[in-house]
């Protein structure tokens, strides 16, 4: 029984993985039409919260770095690697602590990513470029982490109480 459920713990990470590089992937080719560049409905996060929700902290965590290394190297470079590791890592952090301490619903826990996400995010351009300035971007990326974030965490409601179910 024990090689049975373990079993179905890999090929759920598995699949969780392949699923957040295809979402990562389909992002990249369509960007979202709304005039803001960068801004993207981040559907790699509906996967670190099916993670966090349905296999726990630490799997989310793996989950999301390995997607993460695997994106940067089959669709990006170490500036996206930057990027995405700075944004991917304090957002699942913040969502874990969210659901664990805070006691956040699904959807505030999701929201709290989006918005950590693009503040990282934020932060390693601002490192990068030298420059304070780019700062100005802070309003539209707060709005959009909230938004985004929201979207996701009611998409990912039906989904984790589907997977609790089995």
């Amino acid at each position: 029984m024990k090689k049975k459920g373990a079993a179905k713990t890999v090929a759920l990470w598995g699949m969780l993985i392949a699923l957040g590089l295809v979402f990562g992937y389909i992002e990249h080719l369509v960007p979202l039409p709304i005039g803001i560049y960068g801004i993207k409905l981040g559907l790699s996060n509906l996967v670190t919260l099916v993670a966090l929700y349905t296999l726990g902290a630490h799997a989310a965590i793996y989950i999301n770095l390995i997607r993460i290394f695997l994106s940067s190297l089959l669709f990006g470079n170490a500036v996206s690697l930057a990027y995405s590791l700075a944004g991917g890592l304090t957002a699942v952090i913040i969502m874990i602590i969210a659901k664990k301490i805070w006691k956040f619903g699904t959807v505030g826990v999701s929201v709290l990513g989006g918005l950590t996400h693009n503040l990282a995010q934020l932060a390693v351009a601002v490192f990068m470029v030298n420059n304070l300035k780019i700062a100005f971007y802070l309003p539209v990326l707060i709005a959009a982490g909230a938004v985004t974030g929201f979207i996701i965490g009611t998409c990912a409601i039906p989904i984790i109480k589907n997977r609790q179910k089995s």
